[in-house]
């Protein structure tokens, strides 16, 4: 629980490489009050001198990423964001191989997955092919326990795209078939249409897509079950990583997946046995 009693849920973001996966969670987190403008127009500057001005939304996650492998403060907060029901923390999965790491360590299960698939002609049919991540994607997923899934139809605002209800159409039927291949029941499973860079359809429903009837992102975010989680049973956080924070010392990192945390409470390291007590 948060300060406030809202429900922490873990939320996966998956898909192929360039769907657009970084820059959706970042205007996401933006737009959900995570990252102030000033941070996003200093990206914005630092991105344009780069020549890579529709990197800004992205760089909110990335930046992150750079910082934790220099060692310095991480400021955990920009991957947390809040919706009406939840609060919830982001776990950005660039490629498949990082993928798997974090997921086998048990720590970065996420309670839900959102699939992040690229509209764009030919980008879709990149993802979706034999060798495309969005098909591995879904299928780890899947085996690893994330059984609660939104499936998010990206870069609507392409060209190539322009907005379009058949081009939705087809992608929803085809990415429906193979997600019912790997096991989900793609009728409990929202399809938004969203414009990860233009911010369309992803904290209120978009002019731009009269056609769409369903939920804009942050409402299938809030209509998810709650994750149950098992608070009787005694403490256990697998860890995912350590970081050496200069000040600070040693932070593990990881995800509570019973019991509960409370200062005062002697935890054991396994296997080595090494014991602490949690101070806050």
């Amino acid at each position: 629980m948060s300060s406030d009693g809202k429900p922490h849920v873990s939320l996966v973001v998956i898909g192929h490489v360039d769907a657009g996966k970084s820059t959706t969670t970042g205007h996401l987190i933006y737009k959900c009050g995570g990252v102030d403008k000033r941070t996003i127009d200093k990206y914005e500057k630092e991105a344009t001198e780069l020549g890579k001005g529709s990197f800004k939304f992205a760089w909110v996650l990335d930046n992150l990423k750079a910082e934790r492998e220099r060692g310095i403060t991480i400021d955990i907060s920009l991957w947390k964001f809040e919706t009406p029901k939840y609060m919830y923390t982001v776990i950005d999965a660039p490629g498949h191989r990082d993928f798997i790491k974090n997921m086998i360590t048990g720590a970065a299960q996420g309670d839900v997955g959102m699939l992040v698939v690229d509209a764009s002609q030919g980008g879709f049919e990149a993802g979706i092919s034999k060798d495309g991540q969005t098909r591995e994607h879904a299928l780890l997923a899947y085996t690893l326990g994330v059984k609660q899934m939104i499936v998010v139809i990206n870069k609507m605002d392409d060209k190539t795209v322009n907005y379009s209800e058949e081009r939705y159409k087809e992608i929803k039927s085809e990415t429906a078939a193979y997600l019912k291949k790997v096991g989900y029941k793609p009728m409990k499973i929202p399809f938004v249409p969203v414009s990860g860079w233009e911010g369309e359809n992803m904290t209120e429903k978009s002019e731009k897509m009269p056609w769409y009837s369903g939920p804009c992102l942050l409402e299938a975010l809030d209509n998810i079950a709650p994750p149950k989680r098992p608070v009787d049973k005694p403490l256990r956080i697998p860890i995912q990583d350590c970081y050496k924070i200069g000040g600070i010392g040693t932070v593990p990192v990881g995800r509570v997946e019973t019991g509960v945390v409370k200062p005062g409470i002697e935890a054991m390291f396994a296997p080595v046995g090494i014991k602490g007590e949690i101070q806050s």
